[in-house]
């Protein structure tokens, strides 16, 4: 049966879009059976696309030290529908920003806590140009979860 990893993301600028496209790349791998990536902007992302899901990716600049409004928004609209069905479920995150990334860690940290979702990759975090490495992280994060979700 195969599996769902949705990767909701907010992508304006030119490095967020390297980064995502890393992600892309790394959790469809060919290696990877049984799991199907779904991409959705955060902006346009649905409480049913959340629960469809069985695991997620989360990408964001941090804008001002928190997480886009755009992502803030898809658990605005996903939160509640999401609490109790999505329990336990993987997921990781990569962000990119000039300044601190702080801010926006903790926030996600504190949400994806209140849904019980499940880390399993450290989060790839970003400052300035993406380097080599950096994109090798990303890579690495969209497979690992894929990866997961193949069990």
């Amino acid at each position: 049966m195969s599996k769902t990893l949705l990767v909701v993301h907010h992508t304006p600028s030119p490095a967020t879009q390297e980064m995502f496209e890393a992600v892309i790349a790394g959790a469809t791998d060919p290696e990877i059976e049984g799991v199907e990536v779904v991409r959705r902007p955060a902006l346009t992302v649905s409480p049913v696309d959340m629960l469809e899901a069985d695991g997620y990716l989360l990408g964001t600049p941090a804008n001002l030290g928190y997480m886009s409004g755009a992502l803030k928004h898809a658990f605005d609209v996903c939160y509640y529908p999401c609490l109790d069905a999505t329990r336990g479920r993987p997921f990781g995150v990569y962000l990119h920003g000039n300044e601190g990334t702080e801010g926006a860690e903790r926030a996600i940290d504190s949400i994806t806590a209140g849904l019980g979702w499940a880390r399993i990759a450290p989060n790839v975090v970003v400052s300035g140009k993406p380097t080599k490495s950096d994109m090798e992280s990303c890579w690495e994060l969209g497979a690992t979860v894929a990866a997961h979700l193949m069990g």
